[in-house]
């Protein structure tokens, strides 16, 4: 398997466009780009990385960050990207599941790395500048099953999972990049996801290159007018966001003054036919859904030229073979260029791939995402094991059971809802509430504290004694 950072990305052309960094307003050629993850490469060498050794990154979108990854990719160590939302709960159970060799993180994130006896390099203005001269290191020779990215899953049952792709994973969104992303050479694309989640991981930069185009970077957090004026200044071509993000601007006022916009994409969650009217109508571009797991890479999606159905996460890509049994979607993992290594360590599981989503299919292939199987909430973009939150929740001294769903919510498409019993000597109440919503919101990342709690004499449970979701009805 070849090296994805000397066999392709430093074949472009060194004066083409690779970046635009909106965080120190700068473009970068494919020759600087190649040059600054050089230079950080051999940073991580001279703090002990090497192939195989994991890298934990807690920073966000820019130039420096996309340094990082090319440069992990460089030697072969895995890049393990957490998204800056993490407390250090989240980031200790990483810590402990990911074997890490060194973390990189932006001092903004320090507090989330307090306790751990773990080795840091901070970023700073000499990350891939430094002061002295250094020693370039060569390319790592790789194999497929060589690991390249860690990533994690949500969680459903428990701890989150962990799931390592191969030197294949690079290399196999090409065909997502050409059959859905769309880029045109000499366009540039945004992709607002940020580090941590693997939409960020295939799209922020790997995707539009292999389209030919240049990828715009931000470290901003979400803002609709912003988010327009951004499109406007830099003359962004594709446009690839979060389903909520698409509504909230939708909701935000008239989408004016874009012209530059030739193709919209997104996926992650579903997006809703009221938010795809406002833009079609607005714009004139009709947003192209797609679908994918962390696991499988992207599975489906909308192609250029062709309109889907309203509320359709789009066909199977060229050559993805998926089948609905029971409702429930399927897929050939062998047809599959980004499907994962497996677990932790365990090996990939064998057979057709079980996404836990179920959908369904109309005459003319096209897909509709109805339910998730596994009891994930995905809200505004985010999916929400809601295990991790339950587990949270009786972390606090009033709380002796919970359990938790989601609840349909207009703007974040679902939002995390308790049902909470209490211990003894505590007593139901609004400040109680209020209460227990903020130590969810300091003891892990935000957006999975639960928006709406309930208290309940007892939790409906099964006869084996498990938690029986279906009848969790928050009152109205």
């Amino acid at each position: 398997m070849p090296n994805w950072v000397r066999d392709f990305v430093a074949t472009r052309p060194a004066d083409a466009l690779a970046l635009v960094d909106d965080v120190r307003d700068r473009e970068l050629r494919f020759g600087e780009v190649v040059d600054d993850a050089g230079v950080v490469a051999a940073g991580l060498v001279a703090r002990g990385v090497g192939k195989g050794d994991v890298v934990l990154v807690l920073q966000g979108n820019g130039a420096d960050h996309v340094a990082l990854t090319l440069a992990c990719l460089w030697l072969g160590a895995p890049v393990l990207p957490c998204s800056e939302m993490l407390r250090a709960k989240d980031v200790a159970l990483r810590v402990r599941r990911a074997r890490h060799a060194l973390i990189v993180a932006d001092p903004r994130n320090a507090a989330a790395l307090e306790g751990l006896d773990v080795p840091v390099w901070w970023v700073d203005d000499t990350f891939a500048h430094p002061v002295e001269a250094v020693t370039i290191p060569d390319h790592a020779e790789l194999d497929d099953t060589d690991p390249s990215f860690v990533l994690f899953t949500s969680g459903t049952s428990g701890e989150p999972k962990l799931v390592r792709h191969g030197q294949r994973y690079a290399w196999g969104q090409r065909l997502q990049a050409q059959e859905w992303l769309a880029a045109r050479p000499g366009e540039l694309v945004w992709s607002t996801a940020a580090p941590g989640w693997s939409k960020s991981a295939r799209n922020c930069f790997i995707a539009p290159w292999w389209c030919g185009a240049a990828a715009l970077v931000q470290d901003r957090r979400f803002d609709a007018a912003h988010r327009l004026d951004t499109v406007r200044r830099h003359g962004v071509n594709v446009l690839c966001m979060a389903p909520t993000e698409y509504r909230l601007i939708a909701g935000h006022g008239p989408i004016v003054d874009v012209p530059s916009l030739r193709r919209l994409v997104t996926a992650g969650e579903a997006l809703g036919v009221p938010a795809w009217s406002t833009w079609r109508e607005q714009t004139g571009l009709e947003i192209s859904d797609g679908y994918g797991q962390t696991e499988t890479g992207q599975v489906t999606g909308t192609p250029p030229g062709e309109t889907a159905p309203p509320g359709s996460m789009g066909r199977p890509l060229p050559g993805v073979r998926v089948e609905v049994v029971d409702g429930e979607l399927t897929v050939d993992p062998s047809t599959l260029p980004a499907f994962f290594l497996g677990y932790d360590g365990d090996a990939a599981p064998t057979g057709r791939w079980h996404t836990g989503d179920t959908v369904r299919q109309d005459d003319d292939g096209w897909l509709f995402f109805e339910a998730r199987a596994d009891d994930v909430i995905i809200s505004a973009g985010y999916r929400i094991g809601p295990a991790e939150v339950e587990s949270t929740l009786l972390g606090h001294e009033a709380v002796r059971e919970c359990g938790v769903v989601g609840v349909p919510d207009a703007e974040r498409g679902a939002v995390v809802a308790a049902a909470v019993v209490l211990g003894d000597g505590h007593v139901p109440s609004a400040a109680l509430a209020a209460e227990l919503q903020a130590f969810v919101r300091a003891e892990t990342a935000p957006y999975k504290y639960p928006r709406r709690i309930w208290f309940v004499d007892a939790l409906p449970k099964t006869t084996s004694g498990k938690l029986l979701r279906s009848a969790l009805v928050p009152p109205s």
